[in-house]
Order: C-alpha cells, then structure tokens, then sequence
C-alpha cells in the first residue's frame, strides 16, 4: 500500500513540475518585456553619462571664463 501511496505521490510531483516551469517560463518572459519596454539602463552606463556630464559642465564652466574674459576685453579695451 505504501509503494503505491509512493508512486501516486510521485506521479503527482511530476504533474505539477510541469506547469509550475511553464508557468515560471511564462512569467519570466513577461517580465523580460515589461523590463525591456520601461527603457531602463545599467548602473555602469549612468556612471558613464554622469562622467560625461561632468566633463561637459567643466568645460562649460572653462568656456563662460573665457567668454567673461573676451567681453571684459572689449569693455575696457
């Protein structure tokens, strides 16, 4: 009785296996999608685009000097 209670068990274990890995399959892939579609970046390339906008601020900031510097020129001549 109790190798057949066993085979039961197990032949229900399998049944269930079944749509549970289809079932994470599923919802692994819908999730794949919805990440793909909110256009999220990695935090190495938001380091970078941070790096490049810090670059671009200096060299803003070394391009406003220079600007001051010209007009003061022409002010005072």
């Amino acid at each position: 009785m109790t190798a057949m209670l066993d085979t039961f068990v197990d032949a229900l274990r399998e049944q269930i296996a079944t749509p549970k890995a289809d079932l994470e399959k599923n919802i692994r892939a819908v999730l794949n999608e919805m990440v793909s579609k909110m256009d999220l970046v990695s935090q190495q390339e938001l380091d970078r685009q941070k790096t490049a906008l810090e670059q671009a601020n200096l060299h803003l900031h070394a391009l406003q000097q220079q600007l001051d510097q010209l007009e003061d020129r022409i002010k005072h001549g």
